[in-house]
């Protein structure tokens, strides 16, 4: 969700940041700007739509300078159009700031500059804090490195961003509240960004900023300060253990189809040198210093948005099985404004594939002040929620540019299924159940790989509802979650309306939609659920419904009633759901490419969302 890039040093700036910004594309946007400084002081050009509306624009109307911002924004405050796009500057063009966040106070802000006289000429509410910022420094006589620190100081809200100056040009000041900035260093030259993705190309060295930071960036060096006291911090140079090639797409037409099968390798990459298979357990290292908590645990919380939520609940589902404790799973934008039963016997997962998810943030944050042990289940080494948590385990999906999570959410299930054989040890699960889980486990990368070999028989299935204007997903179990998640993928990149469902609740509403037109997706694993799920195969055939049926094994019931019968292979009940989801995926993937929809960058969304 919205997207930074920035640079200074000896190289004409433009086109890195403009490249940074097509690295960054992946995160949502609908408008994008970039502002540099040269000989004529700061020069913004701003552009309504894609990037490459941008480097039109710039090449129609040239820029150059050594110093620049740019930004990618996903509008909340103000229209997406080319004035309400970012950079933004004041009234007199002395500054330029670009934003990730939001600034709650605007409103309160904007009216007590209005009476200062400062006019404005958006409706955002970044306008108002470089406003701010050049009402102090001309008020005040200060310096812009005082004049960016004040009025951090005024703002409440969340915050990335990047400040040029153009009476002090050789500088850039960043800072930090609550949305992810990370500073590249190269040779006499330094890289600003949201992510590592736009500065992997230049350099590996980074220092990420923590919150309540921010950066004074010159040729010659720079120096950490945290905003409120003015205390200068060491911070730690770390390396980005990340390749261009794995934030390209290679071959494949679209990154959700390359990373749809990058699981035939994402998911046996979070298992290596974790899974114990001859113990039946994991060995977890995240976590294994914080075990007594663990074991002393009376609850567990599970929060998390969107596909991690999804996740969260087979999680649910696995840990009160295996280990016999209860869990509640919760959305962090809910988990974080009501009075939850959390204390010093709680455990809080939060999971997310960026770490920098707003909500779940804040739940972690609201976890920890009652005294629970937060742990962090994301895909991003020093994301925020890596750093906030006291313990975690990384999912080693490796990055995911497009915006529907695939490969994040099967090796977030993946790691829930490993915590679950840990905490089932602690609880006397026996050996030789945990020994046939773990070996299942370790055959789902040559299972995938059959499963991803039948693409071209899902797309298929795909032409003859591509005119679909509903779906409905059922499951039963662990596979309830998967029949959401299955509903979210193709709601978010085909714009085909779809509703996820436990099959028994069918009957309690949603079979008032069933007719001729409608598709229906079922989950039906050879499984204890496995003769109710075929009833309610057979209800909906009654109605008329037309019927998707994923399973295990292909049978002459199954057949006999399905219009469409799709066989995953695997060994072990309960590694269907991870299974099941690569076609659900697929299916998802090849509707929306039929229908022209534009499946990494699909409308509205953003990849990481960093505002409530």
């Amino acid at each position: 969700m919205c997207g930074i890039v920035g640079y200074i040093g000896n190289k004409d700036a433009v086109p890195i940041l403009l490249k940074g910004l097509q690295r960054l594309e992946y995160r949502g946007y609908d408008s994008a700007g970039i502002s540099v400084i040269g000989n004529d002081g700061i020069q913004i050009v701003k552009q309504a739509g894609k990037v490459s509306a941008l480097a039109k624009a710039v090449d129609d109307s040239p820029v150059s300078g050594s110093v620049g911002i740019a930004h990618t924004r996903w509008a909340t405050h103000g229209e997406p159009n080319d004035t309400n796009a970012h950079p933004h500057s004041d009234d007199d063009g002395t500054f330029s700031l670009v934003h990730n966040g939001i600034i709650e106070n605007h409103a309160s802000l904007r009216t007590y500059l209005q009476e200062q006289g400062v006019t404005f000429g958006t409706d955002t509410d970044t306008e108002v804090l470089v406003q701010l910022i050049a009402y102090l420094y001309k008020k005040d006589g200060i310096s812009f490195e005082q004049a960016v620190q004040s009025a951090l100081r005024e703002v409440v809200g969340a915050y990335g961003i990047a400040v040029t100056c153009r009476e002090e040009p050789d500088t850039i000041i960043i800072a930090r509240l609550g949305s992810p900035l990370v500073l590249g260093i190269g040779d006499d030259e330094y890289f600003i960004a949201s992510d590592a993705s736009p500065i992997v190309e230049y350099t590996r060295k980074v220092v990420y900023l923590d919150e309540g930071e921010m950066v004074c960036i010159r040729p010659d060096g720079y120096e950490v300060k945290h905003i409120q006291d003015d205390t200068v911090l060491s911070k730690e140079v770390q390396d980005i253990d990340l390749s261009v090639e794995q934030i390209e797409k290679g071959n494949f037409p679209h990154f959700m189809v390359k990373e749809i099968h990058e699981q035939a390798h994402t998911i046996p990459d979070t298992l290596r040198g974790r899974l114990l298979a001859d113990e039946g357990t994991a060995h977890l290292g995240g976590i294994e210093d914080w075990i007594p908590r663990f074991e002393s645990a009376h609850r567990i919380y599970i929060t998390a948005c969107g596909t991690s939520w999804h996740a969260g609940l087979i999680g649910k589902y696995l840990i009160e099985e295996y280990a016999n404790i209860p869990v509640h799973v919760e959305y962090a934008s809910e988990f974080r404004y009501r009075r939850s039963i959390v204390d010093k016997d709680t455990l809080v997962l939060a999971i997310s594939q960026s770490g920098e998810t707003a909500d779940t943030l804040a739940a972690v944050k609201k976890a920890k002040e009652k005294g629970a042990l937060t742990v962090g289940i994301c895909n991003v080494v020093g994301s925020s929620i890596a750093r906030e948590t006291e313990c975690g385990i990384y999912t080693h999906a490796g990055p995911e540019i497009g915006v529907a999570s695939t490969k994040a959410f099967t090796a977030q299930v993946t790691v829930l299924y490993m915590l679950a054989l840990r905490l089932g040890k602690i609880a006397g699960m026996s050996a030789i159940e945990g020994r046939t889980l773990a070996k299942a486990l370790t055959d789902i990368g040559k299972n995938a790989e059959q499963i991803l070999d039948s693409s071209a028989e899902i797309e298929k299935v795909a032409w003859e509802y591509r005119d679909a204007e509903n779906f409905l997903y059922l499951g039963r179990g662990l596979n309830f979650p998967v029949a959401l998640e299955g509903a979210l993928k193709l709601k978010e990149i085909s714009y085909i309306h779809a509703e996820g469902y436990p099959a028994a609740e069918m009957k309690h509403g949603p079979i008032a939609l069933i007719d001729e037109k409608m598709p229906v997706v079922f989950l039906a694993p050879h499984d204890m659920t496995f003769e109710k799920v075929l009833s309610n195969i057979s209800e909906v055939k009654a109605r008329k419904g037309m019927i998707i049926t994923l399973t295990d094994k292909k049978t002459k019931d199954l057949s006999d009633l399905s219009d469409h019968l799709i066989v995953v292979p695997t060994s072990h009940p309960r590694i269907f759901p991870i299974l099941a989801t690569i076609p659900l995926q697929l299916l998802a993937y090849h509707l929306a490419v039929i229908r022209g929809c534009n499946v990494d960058q699909p409308r509205n969304l953003a990849k990481s969302v960093t505002v409530e």
